[in-house]
């Protein structure tokens, strides 16, 4: 069997239906929040919450999340929306791409917040429940960038070398026609990919609730987000050496252990239920099989946790660091 000499990009990146112009890269956005909000509102169900409880938080979630995306991007790349005779309308044209996952879940986690607080959800116990799902939802978002052209990494000699225009804008200066690139969008997919199942193990063999699991969610992503960084030659805004969104993804990693961490020692105990005192949902009344919940999620009836529970303010100091 002989290997494939590159990895060749997308001929196209949108279809025409009528005066539409349907971009891959959007498509590829919604079918990853389809994806994790399916996912999650699984796992939200097996702790007990409402069955469909996820729609009414995508309608939290999903705008401040890609409000903040888009934010994130335009401020960490003012060179290309800024300057003499730049068309200003295009700093809202997110169907040409350009989202950054740490504004994401900033503006996700803004959302996320207000969301369970209007509904009632312990903010962790949704988090816990998101994690996975973001995950796959960044998977399926990377080959929005594959279909752009977009976010390539260092030139490389190796047979999965990814294809590049010397017209694409990011096409470094001086280097020959035909020169292949490393797919950095692969390259996250797999670990991703590889984090869903990672996450889904730890939580099950260790018990994790309480914010833990977001945490290992935003160690994984940022330990492989530094590396992807670190070998990718668009333009970006550059710190004491190093790219933004390394910057952001040395922050998600340390958000990570201090979140696990401080929960650790805050809560020792089983989650009583997916909801916060005074909003517990009645599981029976709604047809929601409680032998499905989760093992390792105590009884809706069971008393609180022993410990005072600071959700909210743990979420208010954390809330910041999910970039």
């Amino acid at each position: 069997m002989n290997l494939p000499l590159s990895i060749p990009s997308p001929s196209v990146s949108y279809f025409q239906v009528g005066p539409l112009q349907i971009h891959f890269y959007a498509l590829c956005i919604l079918a990853g929040i389809i994806a994790a909000a399916l996912l999650t509102n699984y796992r939200l169900n097996k702790r007990g919450a409402e069955r469909g409880i996820i729609l009414d938080m995508i309608l939290w979630t999903v705008p401040f999340g890609i409000v903040g995306a888009r934010i994130f991007h335009v401020l960490t790349h003012p060179n290309d929306y800024f300057y003499p005779g730049a068309e200003l309308w295009k700093v809202i044209a997110i169907w040409e791409g350009g989202i950054a996952i740490f504004g994401a879940l900033l503006g996700g986690a803004i959302g996320a917040y207000i969301g369970c607080r209007v509904l009632g959800l312990r903010f962790w116990t949704f988090a816990d429940a998101l994690a996975p799902g973001l995950l796959l939802a960044q998977a399926f978002g990377r080959f929005g960038n594959y279909f752009n052209h977009e976010l390539f990494g260092t030139p490389t000699n190796g047979w999965w070398g990814l294809e590049i225009e010397s017209s694409n804008p990011a096409y470094p200066i001086g280097l020959p026609n035909g020169t292949l690139f490393q797919p950095t969008f692969a390259y996250e997919v797999i670990w991703n990919l590889l984090g869903v199942a990672v996450i889904l193990l730890l939580e099950r063999k260790l018990g994790l609730q309480w914010g833990k699991v977001i945490a290992v969610y935003l160690i994984w992503y940022g330990l492989g987000r530094i590396v992807w960084e670190s070998i990718r030659i668009d333009p970006s805004e550059i710190f004491f050496g190093l790219r933004v969104n390394v910057w952001a993804a040395i922050f998600a990693v340390v958000a990570g252990i201090l979140i696990f961490v401080v929960q650790s020692r805050r809560h020792t105990g089983l989650e009583p239920s997916a909801y916060v005192p005074g909003r517990e949902f009645n599981a029976t009344a709604a047809g929601v099989d409680s032998k499905n919940t989760d093992a390792g999620y105590v009884d809706l009836s069971e008393p609180e946790d022993t410990k005072p529970d600071s959700d909210a303010a743990v979420a208010t100091s954390t809330t910041g660091s999910h970039k």
